[in-house]
């Protein structure tokens, strides 16, 4: 232990928590605080970090709620720590994750090392092909309800480590400060933008769910990112039964589903002719559904499979319109901008173009529109000959078809825009 420290935490482990603070990025928390601004005297806020912790005194600061619009009309409410804060939840997740990571779930998913969502994507279609009904779970308020109690007694299923116990009810029982400066004491929940939350939503989730459906009823399968959950059923009876079991453990852990956005699916294809009012679920941005495919033969059919879904590509296409901003770049010439948006694009067909990738082609096309309206306003030959400038970028793309990502795809240099 270290010489008159309560706790023995290496000075490395605040090192490798600061880079992962940094390598994640984000915005700053109530002190205002930007990584820039903490990096000019790091070593000094770094020491201060594990001195605070080391002797049991640091004690974390506010969060700051932000509100993000959700698609609903409703809002999700975050809570960003400081960067400070932040780096000390990333040194307590670098010593809790290797204790808790190899008891987790074969089937979640979500914010696990060496585990993505496109893991899950696959599985759950692979499932759908076999049985005929989903139950598309929606925990209402999931991190905001989390009971303070019950996630600690859950911690301690892992590891008696004093500090992180400590530390851990001190980041749950942390103030909220809102926008206006005020501050919100509380008692439950936990902040969804945390380093550490997610974490204590999977060890919670493991206890309450997974390890729970693997001891009871190990021929349901499932897939958890987070607390977005998919359960497989082979009829309607068992769907119903074991959502009646479900909800009652949840309720004996202080969580409820959401009645409304609770669905019952079925996975209707070619050997499948029943007929039920719901027949799609969206998971992880993508929509499953039933849809028209070939076989090797060439013969078509109807797969039950998943494709980006109307949401996401909405997003995305709002993405390309507002963040981008591309009518304001006519200083830029286009191998700039290729510079500048091609990681975008390529992220999003690597995720999106995963399934189903002709589904994606209204985004791409629209990238490609943006691209014709950048090119009206920067040259004064193509204003207001919309024509004329689909011609110039699609010669551009015959002439370079690597320039942008997305022209490399088949027709995409040669299809007009």
């Amino acid at each position: 232990m270290s010489l008159n420290k309560a706790f023995d935490i290496p000075k490395s482990l605040v090192w490798n928590a600061y880079w992962d603070v940094k390598r994640a990025k984000g915005g700053p928390g109530v002190d205002r605080q930007t990584m820039e601004e903490f990096d000019k005297d790091r070593d000094n806020r770094l020491y201060k970090i594990w001195n605070r912790m080391s002797s049991g005194s640091y004690m974390p600061p506010p969060v700051l709620r932000v509100e993000v619009p959700k698609s609903d009309g409703g809002v999700r409410q975050l809570g960003i720590p400081t960067i400070s804060d932040r780096i000390a939840q990333a040194v307590a997740k670098r010593y809790l994750e290797p204790l808790v990571e190899p008891h987790f779930h074969e089937d979640s998913y979500g914010y696990r090392p060496g585990r993505s969502a496109l893991d899950a994507v696959a599985r759950a279609r692979q499932r759908c092909w076999r049985d005929n009904w989903v139950l598309d779970l929606d925990v209402s308020k999931f991190f905001d309800t989390l009971d303070h109690k019950l996630v600690l007694r859950a911690v301690r299923r892992f590891t008696d480590c004093k500090w992180v116990l400590m530390y851990i009810e001190r980041w749950l029982q942390a103030d909220v400060q809102l926008q206006g400066g005020e501050r919100l004491q509380r008692s439950i929940g936990a902040p969804q933008g945390g380093v550490i939350s997610p974490l204590l939503a999977n060890i919670f989730l493991h206890l309450a769910l997974d390890l729970w459906m693997k001891e009871n009823f190990p021929a349901i399968h499932f897939e958890r990112y987070a607390d977005d959950i998919v359960v497989h059923c082979r009829s309607f009876k068992q769907l119903n039964w074991i959502r009646e079991r479900i909800e009652q453990r949840l309720k004996l852990c202080k969580l409820s589903l959401n009645a409304k956005k609770t669905r019952v699916v079925y996975c209707k294809d070619s050997r499948r002719p029943e007929d039920w009012e719901c027949q799609s679920f969206d998971f992880l941005g993508y929509t499953f559904r039933p849809r028209s495919a070939r076989n090797r033969e060439g013969e078509f059919f109807v797969s039950f499979s998943p494709a980006i879904s109307q949401k996401a590509a909405k997003t995305l296409r709002q993405e390309v319109r507002r963040g981008w901003r591309l009518k304001a770049c006519t200083y830029a010439d286009l191998d700039e901008l290729a510079r500048r948006f091609n990681p975008v694009i390529a992220g999003w067909i690597n995720y999106y173009g995963r399934f189903c990738r002709s589904a994606l082609h209204s985004v791409l096309n629209h990238i490609n529109s943006a691209l014709v309206g950048w090119a009206m306003r920067k040259f004064k030959r193509l204003r207001r000959r919309l024509s004329r400038a689909n011609a110039w970028l699609k010669a551009v793309a015959r002439r370079a078809p690597g320039l942008f990502v997305h022209w490399q795809y088949q027709g995409w240099m040669t299809r007009a825009v």
